[in-house]
């Protein structure tokens, strides 16, 4: 057997304001929209970003991520849609108030008649391997939610979850133009054997 080390980038976008976020909502996995303002706030982050450092652009497959996705990387980039990529599926709580919606207590426990952080957790790793497997060498920009970035931070910055949501950017507004992370791993593949058995 041989182990190859696979090395992916990742540059981290997330989506625009939505309709339900100047309502203070929780959309989950309610399909919404960008608002005026986040489709404004898309279409001037084209202007901050290196296209010539990207490979390929992955998207969660909910419209407020296809859009901001449009928005940026529209004519510069081929754009993948991705439904493990996903916002947490908040369940009973799609859609209503962001107060009633508190990752720390639904780390192991499903929102009701929804998912867990846990549950996000093992749709991003699946994700994180179809990376390592189509995208070895490769910078993968990718626009999503909060739920996979929080794990992304656990995953990549090797702190647990409750670490990662209590440093969330979110919660002191620091928002920037993409988050940086890689992806390592040592993957057993077998070796091609070229040799042929002569017999005299």
């Amino acid at each position: 057997m041989e182990y190859k080390n696979i090395h992916v980038k990742v540059i981290y976008f997330v989506h625009g304001s939505t309709t339900d976020n100047l309502e203070h909502k929780a959309s989950g996995w309610n399909d919404v929209k960008l608002s005026d303002k986040g489709i404004k706030q898309s279409i001037d982050l084209r202007e901050k970003v290196d296209f010539d450092e990207i490979d390929v652009v992955i998207t969660s497959d909910l419209e407020r991520a296809k859009q901001s996705a449009n928005n940026i990387f529209s004519g510069q980039k081929i754009i993948i849609v991705d439904d493990r990529l996903r916002e947490c599926n908040y369940g009973d709580f799609n859609g209503k108030d962001s107060d009633l919606v508190k990752y720390e207590e639904h780390i192991y426990m499903p929102f009701p008649n929804g998912e867990s952080l846990m549950d996000v957790k093992s749709r991003v790793e699946d994700f994180c391997e179809y990376l390592f497997d189509k995208f070895d060498g490769k910078t993968v920009a990718i626009v999503a939610h909060r739920a996979p970035q929080i794990i992304l931070e656990h995953i990549t910055k090797n702190i647990s979850i409750e670490e990662a949501i209590e440093n969330d950017w979110r919660k002191t507004k620091a928002w920037q133009p993409g988050w940086k992370y890689e992806l390592h791993t040592r993957r057993k593949i077998r070796e091609t054997l070229d040799k042929v058995k002569h017999l005299d």
